[in-house]
C-alpha cells in the first residue's frame, strides 16, 4: 500500500510539474504574441538562409532582416563552427524574440561546416543493424548541433529510395524498404531528441521513388493511393507516434493527392493540411523545403510563393528569397480576408511555442573559447569506428575466402582502382601481412604479372562525396573480370552500394565487400574484416541488379588476431593516453635517445601507435611506425623462447633437461648439469656476459685479419657489420669459451646471456634448420609478423633501420642494419640471446600470442600449460622475480623493470638498446616501446636513469577506466 502511495506522489507529481510547464508556456507565448505587431507576427515565419563564410555584406543584410523584418529563425549553410558561432551570437543580439536556429547536417554538421566530424551517410548507417548506435548518431549529433547554438537539424531522411537512378536522395536514404528507413529513424529521432532538440522528417510525402532533382525542375510522383499510404507514409505515421517534433515538406507532383500537377506539395493545401495535418494527425511544426529551389520557384515568384506555402499550412518558410516583398503579400492578402488572424496565430505561436521548449526564453550567448576542440573531441571517432565496423558488407565469400587465414601460404597484392586514395586501405592491410601494392598506371603494369600473388585485393576507392558519381570506368571493369579469372580476388568498394550494378558478372569473384564510403573508417574496418579481427556484421540495404537482394550480409568468422580499436572503445580515456606524446617527446627533446616507437594494445586491440623523433639526432629523417628497431635482450623471449616452448610442447624437454644432454661441447663440463629451468630463469650460476669480441682484436684493437676479412669468402662467410666478415665456426668457438668459463660460486639471481647464446645451438641442432628460419617458419610468418627478422638487410632498406650506435671499439663503423650486440654479430647476427628486429606492431603481436596462451589466428603454437609452466615465478620465494624465460614485475620496495603497477601474471623483457615489451593478463594490456637510446654512444644509459620507459607504463595504467 505503501508502494502504492508513494508511485501515486510520484505520478502527481509529475503531472503537476508537466501541467505548470505547459501553463508556463502558454503565458510566455500568448504575453509575446500579444505584444507583436501584425508584421513581427508574419516576420516569425521565416526562417532565411545564412552563411558565414561570406563577406560582411551578407551579414549587414541578415542584420537588417533581424532588425526590421524580425524573422524568426536562421538556417545556416557553409562556413566554419567559430564563425557561424559568433555570426549566431552577434545576430540573436539583435533580435527582439530569440530566433530558432537550424542546420541541414544529414550526417553531421561537416555537410555544412569545415572543421567538423561527420557521420556515415544513412545509406551507410541502413547497413548497421544495432539500432542503439543508430540512436547514438542522434545523441552525438544534437550534443554537437547545441554546441554551436542549434535547435533543429533537418533530419533523419525519411525518403525510401526505391529508384536507384534517384538523382538527389540516393544515399541520404536510410535504404529502400520502408522498414530498414523507419527503424533507424526512430532510433536517430529518439537520440536527437532526448537532448531536447528537435528532429525533422523530410522530405514529405517521399522524395524516394523519383528520378528528378527537385533544386532543378517537379520531380512527379506517380503513385496510388494505396501505394502511398503503404510505403511513403509509413515511417511518418510511425515517426509521429513516437513524438517526432517537425515535418519538412517536399517540392513534388503528386497528382494522386494534388490534382494540380503543376502545384508542389509543398504548397498544396491537399497535402499539407488535409493528409499531413488532418489524416496523419501531425501537430508538430511544419518546414517547407527550401523556397529557392526551382521545383518551387519556378511555379510562383518570390512573395507569392512564401503566402502560398503558408496557406497550404506550412508554418516555417524556409529560404525565403524577398521576406520585404513576402511581408507586402501577407499585409494585402490579410487585409482581403485571405487569411484569418486565427490562422495566422497558429504558426506564430506553434514557433513561440517551440522557442520556449528550445530554452529561448531564458537566451545565453554561445560560449566561443575550445568550440572548435571540443567538435572534434575524440569519442565521435569512437562511435565512427563501431558504426563503420558495423557497416561493412560481405555479399560474397566463395570457399571461405574471407577471413583470410594461414598468412604463411599467401603472397598478397593490393590494386587500387578508382579516383581517390586508397592509403589508410593499404597501410592496414599491411599490418596484418605484407602485402604489394600494384600501380595500374605504371608504364609496364599487365594483369599477367599478378599470377605471381596468391591473392589480389582489389579495392574500387571513389570520393566521400554524395553528390558525386561513382562510375567504374570500362578499363576497371575489364581489370577485374582478367584479374578474377586469374586470380583469388577480393574485391572491396568504397563506394555507393548502386556502383557495384555496373559488374555484370561476380561469379568468378571469390569475395565481395561493399563499403559504401572512401574514408579513414571504412578502411581499417575493411581490412580488419579481411584478416578476421572484425566479422562481418552490415547488411546491404538496397538491391544491386539480380545478383544481391536487399538484406544480403553474409556474417565472417573473427581469428584471433591483433586487432585496432579506440582508447574509450576498449576502456581507456584517450586524453590520459595522450600523456605518452609528451613523456616520450619530452625523451627526445632531453636526448635521452633519438627515436621512439610505442604501441598500445588492450582487449587484443592496438590502441595506441605512434612514432617520435627521428633516426638520429643530427638528421631530419622522422621514426615512422614501419620502422624496425634492434630488439636486443627481447629476442630471448620473441625468438628463443617461443621455440624452446614448442620443444617443451612436443615433451623434447623438460624444466629438468640438463645442458649436457642437450649440447655436446657442454658434455663433462662444468655446465652439463645445469637444467634448463636454471638457465631459463637466470639461476644457473652462469657469467653475466663475456666480451668475446675483445679476444679477435690485434694490438691496435682493430679486428684481427685472422678471424676477419673485409669480403665474403667460403672461409669468412658470416657478416659481423658493413664490409667485415668473420671466419666459418667461430660460433663453436664461443660456446667452447663459454663451456670452459667459471661459474658463479653461489646459486642465485644473476642475469645472463650465456645459456641463451647455447640453446641457440640445441635449437638448430634439434630441428636441422637455423634459428631465424626456424623462427620464421614457426611463428613470424604464421602471425603476419613481416618486419621481425634477424639480418634485417636481406629483406628491407636500411633507411627504414635507425641506427644503433658509432661503434668505436670493434666494428669502427655506424651499426645500421646489422645487430649491436657484438656476440649477436660475429654469429651471423643470428643469435638466441640478441639478433632479432622488428617494429613495434610485429613485437605486439607475439605478445599477443603468449597473452592468448600459445593461439594466434587459427593456429595453436603450444597449449595453455604449456605456457603457464614459463610464466610462473617458480623461485620468487628466493628472491629470484624471474619466470620462466620472461621477466616478471619487481617486488614492492625493490627496483626492477615495469612501473610498479602491473599485476604479479604480467610478463615482458626490457633490452639493452632502449626496448621493452610488456603484458599484463589482470588488465588484457600490451605495451611495446623501442628506441635506439645506444646511438650515438651506448656507454651512458641516460633514457634508463631516467625512467622514461617506466612513466609510460605508469601513463598507460593510469588511463585504465576500469
Amino acid at each position: 500500500m505503501r508502494k502504492l502511495t508513494v508511485l501515486f506522489l510520484v505520478l502527481s507529481s509529475s503531472i503537476f510539474a508537466q501541467t505548470n510547464s505547459k501553463k508556463a508556456q502558454k503565458v510566455w507565448v500568448d504575453s509575446v504574441y500579444n505584444a507583436m505587431t501584425f508584421e513581427q507576427r508574419v516576420g516569425q515565419l521565416f526562417m532565411v538562409a545564412a552563411y558565414s563564410n561570406k563577406d560582411n555584406a551578407h551579414l549587414r543584410s541578415l542584420e537588417k532582416l533581424v532588425v526590421e523584418q524580425q524573422v524568426g529563425g536562421l538556417i545556416f549553410f557553409q562556413g566554419g563552427p567559430l564563425r557561424q558561432a559568433t555570426m549566431t551570437n552577434s545576430l540573436q543580439k539583435l533580435a527582439k524574440t530569440p530566433m530558432l536556429i537550424g542546420i541541414d547536417g544529414e550526417w553531421g554538421l561537416s555537410m555544412r561546416l569545415d572543421s567538423t566530424p561527420r557521420f556515415p551517410w544513412n545509406m551507410t548507417l541502413g547497413a548497421v543493424q544495432d539500432l542503439e548506435l543508430i540512436k547514438q548518431v542522434g545523441v552525438q549529433l544534437a550534443q554537437q548541433s547545441q554546441r554551436i547554438g542549434l535547435h533543429f537539424n533537418f533530419g533523419p531522411v525519411v525518403d525510401i529510395n526505391i529508384n536507384p537512378k534517384n538523382p538527389i536522395i540516393g544515399v541520404r536514404s536510410y535504404g529502400e524498404t520502408r522498414e530498414v528507413v523507419t527503424d533507424r529513424a526512430i532510433a536517430f529521432m529518439e537520440g536527437y531528441q532526448s537532448q531536447n532538440l528537435f528532429s525533422t522528417a523530410k522530405h514529405f510525402p517521399g522524395h524516394g521513388d523519383t528520378s528528378t532533382d527537385s533544386h532543378y525542375s517537379l520531380p512527379l510522383m506517380d503513385l496510388t493511393k494505396d501505394r502511398l499510404q503503404k510505403v511513403e507514409l509509413y515511417p511518418y505515421k510511425k515517426l509521429i507516434d513516437h513524438g517526432l517534433a517537425s515535418v519538412m515538406v517536399a517540392h513534388l507532383s503528386l497528382p494522386v493527392i494534388e490534382p494540380d500537377p503543376k502545384v508542389p506539395t509543398s504548397l498544396s493545401y491537399n497535402v499539407v493540411t488535409k493528409l499531413l495535418k488532418e489524416d496523419l494527425g501531425f501537430e508538430g511544426l511544419i518546414f517547407t523545403d527550401a523556397l529557392n529551389m526551382k521545383a518551387a520557384s519556378n511555379y510562383l515568384k518570390p512573395g507569392e510563393i512564401d503566402l502560398a506555402a503558408f496557406m497550404a499550412g506550412n508554418d516555417v518558410l524556409l529560404f525565403a528569397e524577398n521576406v520585404p516583398t513576402a511581408l507586402v503579400k501577407f499585409k494585402e492578402a490579410f487585409d482581403a480576408n485571405v487569411f484569418t488572424e486565427e490562422r495566422l496565430a497558429h504558426s506564430v505561436k506553434k514557433i513561440l511555442s517551440y522557442k520556449y521548449k528550445a530554452g529561448l526564453t531564458d537566451y545565453k550567448p554561445i560560449p566561443l573559447a575550445n568550440i572548435t576542440a571540443e567538435l572534434n573531441d575524440s569519442h565521435y571517432d569512437d562511435l565512427n569506428t563501431k558504426l563503420y565496423n558495423h557497416a561493412m558488407t560481405v555479399l560474397k565469400n566463395e570457399r571461405h575466402a574471407l577471413p583470410i587465414a594461414h598468412l604463411e601460404k599467401e603472397k598478397i597484392a593490393y590494386l587500387k582502382l578508382g579516383d581517390d586514395s586508397g592509403d589508410e586501405f593499404l597501410n592496414q592491410l599491411n599490418q596484418f601481412a605484407a602485402v604489394t601494392a600494384i600501380d595500374t598506371a605504371a608504364e609496364n603494369f599487365s594483369v599477367a604479372d599478378l599470377k605471381q600473388f596468391t591473392r589480389v585485393i582489389i579495392g574500387y576507392h571513389k570520393a566521400d562525396n554524395p553528390w558525386r558519381k561513382h562510375d567504374f570506368t570500362f578499363a576497371e571493369l575489364n581489370w577485374i573480370n582478367q584479374i578474377a579469372a586469374q586470380n583469388k580476388t577480393i574485391l572491396v568498394s568504397f563506394a555507393k552500394p548502386y556502383a557495384l550494378s555496373a559488374v555484370l558478372n561476380f561469379g568468378p569473384i571469390e569475395a565481395v565487400i561493399q563499403s559504401y564510403q572512401n574514408n579513414k573508417f571504412a578502411q581499417q574496418a575493411s581490412a580488419q574484416i579481411i584478416f578476421g579481427t572484425l566479422a562481418a556484421k552490415g547488411k546491404l540495404p538496397v538491391t544491386i541488379n539480380n545478383e544481391f537482394a536487399e538484406g544480403t550480409g553474409i556474417k565472417t568468422k573473427t581469428l584471433s588476431r591483433l586487432g585496432f580499436s579506440t582508447p574509450a572503445n576498449e576502456g581507456m580515456d584517450a586524453v590520459k593516453l595522450q600523456k605518452i606524446d609528451q613523456l616520450a617527446q619530452r625523451a627526445i627533446d632531453q636526448r635521452l635517445t633519438p627515436g621512439i616507437q610505442v604501441v598500445v594494445a588492450r582487449h587484443g586491440k592496438v590502441v595506441y601507435q605512434k612514432s617520435f623523433g627521428n633516426h638520429t639526432f643530427d638528421s631530419s629523417q622522422p621514426v615512422l611506425n614501419s620502422d624496425v628497431y634492434d630488439l636486443a635482450s627481447l629476442t630471448k623471449i620473441l625468438g628463443t623462447l617461443p621455440l624452446l616452448m614448442k620443444e617443451y610442447e612436443a615433451g623434447k624437454i623438460t624444466m629438468k633437461t640438463k645442458l649436457g644432454t642437450l649440447i655436446p661441447e657442454f658434455e663433462d663440463s662444468n655446465k652439463e648439469d645445469i637444467t634448463i629451468q636454471e638457465v631459463l630463469t637466470h639461476q644457473a650460476r652462469l657469467q653475466a656476459w663475456v666480451p668475446f669480441y675483445k679476444s679477435t682484436l690485434d694490438e691496435q684493437n682493430q679486428p684481427s685479419k685472422f678471424f676477419y676479412s673485409n669480403h665474403y669468402s667460403l672461409e669468412f662467410p658470416d657478416q659481423v657489420s658493413e664490409n667485415l666478415y668473420i671466419k666459418k665456426g667461430y660460433n663453436k668457438m664461443i660456446l667452447n669459451e663459454i663451456a670452459e668459463s667459471k661459474l658463479l660460486p653461489k646459486k642465485q639471481y644473476k642475469y645472463s646471456d650465456l645459456g641463451f647464446i647455447a640453446l641457440k645451438e640445441y635449437l638448430e641442432q634439434s630441428n636441422h634448420l637455423s634459428l631465424d628460419q626456424l623462427a620464421d617458419r614457426e611463428f613470424y610468418s604464421k602471425i603476419g609478423a613481416s618486419t621481425m627478422t634477424y639480418n634485417p638487410l636481406r629483406k628491407r632498406d636500411m633507411a627504414t633501420i635507425p641506427p644503433t650506435e658509432i661503434d668505436t671499439y670493434f666494428r669502427y663503423t655506424t651499426v645500421q642494419g646489422y645487430v649491436h650486440d657484438m656476440t649477436a654479430a660475429m654469429e651471423g647476427g643470428v643469435a638466441g640471446h640478441a639478433g632479432l628486429f622488428a617494429n613495434a606492431l610485429d613485437v605486439a603481436k607475439m605478445m599477443q600470442l603468449y597473452m592468448q596462451k600459445g593461439s594466434y589466428g587459427e593456429d595453436r603454437f603450444f597449449s595453455e600449460k604449456t605456457f603457464n609452466d614459463f610464466n610462473t615465478c617458480w623461485s620468487c620465494k628466493d628472491g629470484n622475480r624471474r619466470g620462466v624465460g620472461f621477466d616478471k614485475p619487481q617486488k614492492p620496495g625493490t627496483a626492477g623493470p615495469t612501473c610498479g603497477c602491473t599485476s604479479m601474471e604480467s610478463f615482458g623483457h626490457t633490452g639493452f638498446t632502449g626496448t621493452m615489451t610488456w603484458a599484463d593478463p589482470e588488465k588484457d594490456l600490451i605495451y611495446v616501446f623501442l628506441s635506439n637510446r645506444t646511438y650515438p654512444d651506448s656507454n651512458d644509459n641516460k633514457l634508463s636513469k631516467a625512467n622514461v620507459r617506466e612513466d609510460i607504463q605508469q601513463a598507460i595504467y593510469q588511463a585504465i577506466n576500469d
